[in-house]
């Protein structure tokens, strides 16, 4: 942590100072930001299930605890029990992750997310009133009668792909009280495997291979693995923030972690995204952890447990995530997302183009 007053090391220079210890070379000052694993927006939609692109990270770490290797991550754990009270009026009678971006829930671009790195059981956190969610990953006889009825085969096809994507669950979070206490309530559906942790609410852009990039880690050492970006240091408020030791330009080694912290004590501008990669030790961690900021059991907390007995990684990138429960985000996701679709792609660009040129000029 640094002192009141002192300002945190930027990341550029962690990173130039730990490529020069690891590489022995000096590397002098940094030309521009280090590229992260997105490598920018996809051109078109997908026809299909993206494939699943397991590439090997630049971790430099001991293998697993004598050569055990590490059980293949197939679980995923979505906490969806949040209010949205962001996002209020539109929130309070639709859960937040119902939300449409152009034609599909928020959720339903995390579920494809998870499936496209390898999961296929995932188990929804939700709460009361979150009954739509499980009413969208199930049949619909009726509907499906219907759009048969029509020869309507393509929205068909379609819409029972949602029920036959992965091995969806539910439970209930009985109180809101806290991330961390959503994540402990899946310890009995994971028992002792590895698992993700995906935001409900954070949704990445179909080129990104952030979560992919984070098994890879986890699949190599075991340890657990958390998705972390740059952000303005008065953002960082609003963020867990961490302590980082380079070891690659994506790759690192977090050293401390704290929720929310003011940004004159931060450790760093790198902040905690909604993406995790665990071992079962996070739920003995879990239950360990008194409610902190908010009152809340907060999981940024037991990761901090964590750093204390057994490494954890970090896995930093740059593009592609848009948090749905902030406005401008949800509509930058909208915008963005709509322009690479091949169905409105074309036209939509020629209306902002337009739009542009009429408005904003």
């Amino acid at each position: 942590m640094v002192a009141p007053g002192e300002l945190a090391l930027s990341v550029a220079e962690c990173q130039r100072t730990a490529v020069g210890l690891f590489t022995g070379r000096a590397t002098g000052p940094a030309t521009g930001p280090a590229t992260g694993p997105a490598t920018g927006p996809a051109t078109g939609p997908a026809t299909g299930p993206a494939p699943v692109r397991r590439r090997r990270s630049p971790y430099d770490g001991s293998p697993s605890p004598a050569g055990v290797p590490v059980p293949r991550v197939t679980k995923a754990v979505i906490p969806a029990a949040g209010l949205g009270t962001r996002f209020l009026p539109a929130t309070k009678a639709q859960p937040k992750e119902m939300l449409p971006v152009v034609d599909k829930p928020a959720i339903q671009y995390v579920v494809e997310e998870a499936v496209r790195s390898g999961i296929d059981d995932i188990l929804i956190i939700t709460g009361r009133g979150k009954r739509s969610l499980e009413d969208h990953f199930d049949r619909n006889v009726e509907l499906e009668s219907f759009l048969a009825q029509k020869g309507k085969s393509e929205d068909l096809a379609e819409v029972r792909s949602l029920a036959e994507m992965a091995e969806i669950h539910f439970v209930r979070q009985g109180e809101p009280l806290g991330l961390g206490h959503a994540v402990s309530v899946a310890r009995k559906h994971v028992g002792d495997s590895s698992f993700v942790v995906m935001l409900g609410d954070d949704i990445m852009d179909e080129s990104s291979t952030v979560l992919t990039d984070m098994i890879a880690v986890h699949d190599e050492h075991g340890d657990a693995v958390i998705a972390v970006s740059e952000v303005e240091s008065s953002e960082i408020s609003s963020y867990g923030s961490i302590d980082p030791e380079f070891l690659g330009p994506n790759l690192l080694r977090v050293l401390g972690i704290v929720e929310k912290p003011d940004p004159a004590v931060a450790p760093s501008n790198l902040a905690v995204m909604g993406r995790y990669v665990f071992s079962p030790a996070i739920f003995d961690a879990l239950a360990e952890t008194k409610p902190g900021v908010g009152g809340e059991i907060q999981l940024t907390d037991a990761i901090a447990r964590l750093v204390e007995t057994e490494s954890v990684f970090g896995w930093r990138f740059e593009h592609g995530r848009y948090d749905i429960g902030n406005k401008l985000d949800y509509l930058r996701a909208t915008v963005e997302l709509a322009i690479e679709r091949d169905d409105l792609g074309p036209e939509f660009r020629a209306f902002l183009v337009e739009l542009v040129a009429k408005r904003l000029t």
